[in-house]
């Protein structure tokens, strides 16, 4: 994406020319800002920012990074943020000692946390030198080794070059100048190879005040020039003062007092300028943190009522939805309730045909049961008739039979007219029965 090159362009040219750095970064906004692209924008703002430090903007570099600082927060991306806390430390490098080491350790927690090898170089490289400004020279020793042993795994040219020359800083403070002078002419040479102009007027400068010290007056006088033209050519005021003090220390030690006052009067009124400037960069880093934290208060205020109108909006939606389904249910309720009481009517209808039918069977049974009872008794009655009868009638023939076997035992009977006799009251008995049966059967002859 052509943001992300513009931005990437502009980061690379900020030691060679700070002021193109900053083009890059306004053209990236430019695009970025069209399309919405809030890392592409946030970004942007950084590398805005780092231009303007390089040329000494201090409260516009602030402004920029807490801006870029807010947009990456939102974002959540934690990569943009690990970087500009590492910005943002360079600012107070100079001006606030514990502030600056405060926002480097921030960088360095998250740069370690996303394994960001050249962030942990960088931000080693930063805090060694606050604890050179600290003048603590050992521990800032071992985090310049630390970033220079990273830096050269990543074979990253201008961390080892930055690596180089702050080691040669810090023993040339230690007054070991033989070594301080081996590591600042490797750290030129590489700065040159790779055209860091802002880092060669820096190393100069340090090489000038070696070459005072070993009384090389030509060879340093060759290199504080060079290093004033690389310190003019990136517009860098603070080292032009510097390069200016180091021409008052090379004069006096060649007892060219005249030249060395004159160096010396210029150095007290750019020293007033620059307690000024100073002064005037800490009181713009308060006023721009000052406005930060108070549009950051404006935007959680706004982002805390936009949470409870969503919050209510969730809610309302919630309570309709509910509402929705309990309509519904009530509905589909409704429907069942009417579903079954039309089963339940069907039902009773089913249930009332049927007693019909139990009551109009009921009644049958009740008629068949009374006719049935009738005919018993009826029967009943002629049983009762048939047991006389059969005591009265029957009883007759066969008291007649008993007598004609008393009389053929007392052989007072002739065999013929016994048998004659015999077979009358048999026959007379038959008849009888017949007519018992005939009248039991006969459903019209209620008496016997």
């Amino acid at each position: 994406m052509q943001v992300n090159t513009l931005n990437r362009l502009g980061y690379e040219t900020r030691l060679t020319d700070p002021e193109m750095t900053i083009g890059y970064g306004k053209r990236a906004l430019k695009l970025a800002s069209k399309i919405n692209f809030k890392n592409g924008i946030a970004e942007s703002f950084r590398v805005i920012g780092i231009g303007n430090y390089y040329v000494g903007r201090n409260d516009t570099a602030i402004a920029k990074y807490l801006a870029s600082l807010a947009l990456f927060k939102e974002t959540k991306n934690l990569n943009g943020q690990a970087k500009l806390y590492n910005n943002i430390g360079n600012l107070y490098r100079e001006v606030d000692y514990d502030k600056g080491l405060f926002f480097f350790k921030q960088s360095l927690a998250l740069a370690k946390k996303l394994n960001m090898q050249d962030l942990i170089a960088g931000c080693h490289l930063n805090i060694g030198i606050i604890y050179y400004r600290k003048k603590q020279y050992n521990t800032a020793l071992i985090n310049f080794e630390k970033s220079y042993n990273l830096f050269t795994s990543l074979n990253n040219a201008i961390g080892i070059t930055q690596s180089l020359q702050n080691r040669g800083v810090i023993y040339f403070k230690l007054k070991q100048i033989s070594k301080a002078e081996s590591l600042l002419i490797e750290a030129n040479k590489k700065a040159k190879e790779n055209e860091l102009n802002n880092t060669i007027a820096s190393i100069n400068l340090t090489l000038t005040s070696v070459y005072i010290e070993q009384k090389k007056f030509k060879k340093a006088e060759e290199t504080g020039n060079e290093g004033l033209a690389y310190a003019q050519l990136v517009k860098d005021k603070k080292l032009e003062q510097d390069y200016i003090y180091t021409s008052y220390e090379l004069e006096s030690k060649r007892k060219n007092y005249e030249q060395a006052l004159y160096y010396l009067r210029e150095v007290y009124r750019l020293d007033s300028i620059a307690y000024n400037n100073d002064l005037s960069g800490k009181i713009g880093l308060i006023q721009e943190q000052y406005k930060f934290r108070e549009r950051e208060r404006e935007n959680q205020l706004i982002i805390e009522r936009q949470k409870a109108s969503r919050i209510l909006y969730i809610a309302t939606f919630v309570v309709l939805i509910l509402s929705i389904v309990v309509i519904i249910l009530l509905v589909m309720n409704v429907r069942k309730k009417n579903k079954t009481n039309k089963q339940l009517q069907g039902l009773n209808d089913e249930i009332s045909l049927q007693k019909e039918n139990l009551d109009r069977i009921n009644h049958n049974l009740e008629e068949i049961i009374a006719e049935r009872t009738k005919d018993l008794q009826i029967k009943n009655k002629k049983l009762s008739a048939y047991s006389s009868h059969l005591s009265h009638q029957i009883r007759s023939p066969i008291a007649t039979m008993k007598g004609l076997m008393l009389l053929e035992q007392e052989d007072l009977i002739e065999k013929d007219e016994f048998v004659k006799e015999v077979g009358k009251c048999v026959n007379e008995i038959d008849d009888k029965i017949l007519n018992i049966n005939k009248t039991l059967h006969d459903p019209k002859d209620q008496d016997f």
